[in-house]
């Protein structure tokens, strides 16, 4: 299924049916008295997060969703059945906006959280309800109300421990494929990833953790530069950033240009991102010349904990997602 992390909907609960307008009527009873049922409450639209979803591609498909409407009264004092509520089932991680104020509504995220985003409108009442000791026999009921309808803009942002950044082709889906059970696409040419993966980790101590791999960033993405900030939205949910940086490709002379370039984008598109917490990893420290470069990148950071990797090869990723582990325990 594509992954797709954005869509506009538009929603409308049910109508409240309207009350009856009834008398009596039976057999040697000459002067009955009203007995109009109200009708029924329109039926709710209600948002709710299933885990089992990972992307809102039905919503790009189907645009409408409506809740049924509540049942007229019926004489007899029978009131009508309320309408159908209709369940809209969100993957956790997605925020949900007014599309014509692009105001936050609410912001779904805990699994199975459930949250009435159109109210039904109520039914009408009967004309019995109106029955008084001055006016024993009240000719009128209630129409019901109207339902709600708004127009919203859904927006996936995914939610994990751990996120890792870096630019293109540092290696990014590789590592995750080597400490998860995910397998996104690895190749050798820039932009490989296109869409955000999540793997699970289960380290030998603790619990469970997911960690995404975010795609490449580079220079301008704050404004959409390449991938821009259809991905840099997605970095804000995760708790821990692991900045991979492909050691074979560090300048001598400026050995933490392309670091500093992405702290830098993500600062400039929130506050927010530049103060979480990273782990900085070098990765394809198996290559020739790349030890070299390691020191110089090293010694350029002064007490900076920095941690060698080769995710192609496995060297140092058994001490990496120890140190990762903890790090993400203690958060």
């Amino acid at each position: 299924m594509k992954f797709v992390d954005q869509a506009a909907i538009s929603v409308r609960s049910g109508n409240g049916g309207p009350g009856c307008t009834s008398f009596r009527r039976e057999k040697f009873i000459e002067k009955g008295g009203p007995d109009g049922g109200d009708g029924g409450d329109g039926g709710d639209v209600v948002l709710k997060v299933d885990p089992r979803k990972k992307t809102l591609y039905d919503y790009r498909r189907i645009k409408f969703h409506k809740a049924e409407n509540g049942n007229p009264g019926q004489g007899s004092r029978k009131h009508g059945r309320n309408g159908k509520e209709k369940i809209i089932e969100l993957p956790p991680g997605t925020a949900v906006y007014n599309k014509d104020t692009d105001e936050l509504i609410i912001d779904l995220t805990g699994n199975d959280q459930t949250f009435i985003i159109a109210r039904g409108g109520k039914g009408g009442r009967g004309n019995k309800r109106f029955a008084t000791s001055t006016n024993q026999a009240p000719r009128y009921s209630q129409p019901g109300l109207p339902g709600e309808e708004l127009n919203l803009r859904l927006e996936l942002k995914l939610i994990a421990d751990a996120g890792i950044i870096g630019m293109p082709n540092a290696g990014k889906s590789t590592l995750l494929a080597a400490i998860s059970n995910a397998r996104p696409r690895v190749a050798r040419y820039p932009f490989t990833t296109l869409t955000p993966a999540i793997g699970m980790i289960e380290p030998d101590f603790g619990e469970p953790f997911a960690v995404a791999d975010i795609p490449g960033l580079i220079e301008g993405a704050h404004d959409g530069t390449g991938l821009g900030i259809q991905f840099l939205k997605h970095v804000e949910r995760t708790g821990i950033l692991i900045h991979l940086i492909d050691v074979s490709a560090i300048d001598p002379q400026a050995p933490t240009r392309e670091m500093d370039l992405i702290n830098r984008e993500m600062a400039l598109y929130s506050e927010k991102l530049a103060a979480k917490q990273q782990m900085i990893v070098l990765n394809k420290i198996d290559l020739t010349g790349a030890a070299r470069k390691a020191e110089i990148f090293k010694k350029s950071l002064d007490s900076e904990k920095i941690h060698l990797i080769s995710a192609a090869t496995g060297e140092g990723i058994p001490s990496f997602l120890q140190a990762l582990t903890q790090m993400i325990h203690n958060t």
